[in-house]
């Protein structure tokens, strides 16, 4: 797969905002207004960049113990498949987040996928605790 010169822009923008300690601010700056989020645990698409942020920092809250780390990068054109890994609570979570970013190096897209199972598990009791605290 190449990578796009936007296509790498918009991965470097990614970076920059996991490594910066995942500034709300920049994350909204990033966000397309009509942005979807598919959560590993939700079945069904959740929509708008307010909903979209939710998740996505609450997700900064669960995963920002250290540990989080990506390991393995596929670009092409606009589109990323970032796989990760993490651990949380002793539990090795292995997981892939799918970004897709549009022509004006908005996120468009976001879908995170978990393994296992216990690490599934894991994920959704920590989130559910996040989104809670966080409403």
């Amino acid at each position: 797969m190449n990578p796009s010169a936007a296509g790498r822009e918009n991965l470097a923008r990614w970076h920059a905002y996991m490594e910066g300690g995942s500034d709300p601010a920049v994350l909204s700056d990033m966000l397309a207004d009509d942005a979807v989020f598919h959560s590993p645990v939700v079945h069904t698409p959740q929509a708008g960049k307010a909903t979209v942020m939710a998740y996505l920092t609450a997700a900064s809250g669960v995963f920002g113990n250290g540990s989080f780390r990506y390991v393995r990068e596929l670009v092409d054109g606009n589109e990323m498949m970032l796989e990760f890994v993490a651990e949380m609570d002793g539990i090795t979570v292995n997981g892939v987040d799918i970004i897709r970013f549009g022509d004006d190096g908005k996120i468009t897209d976001f879908k995170v996928m978990v393994r296992p199972l216990k690490a599934i598990n894991k994920v959704w009791e920590m989130m559910a605790s996040e989104l809670e605290a966080r409403s």
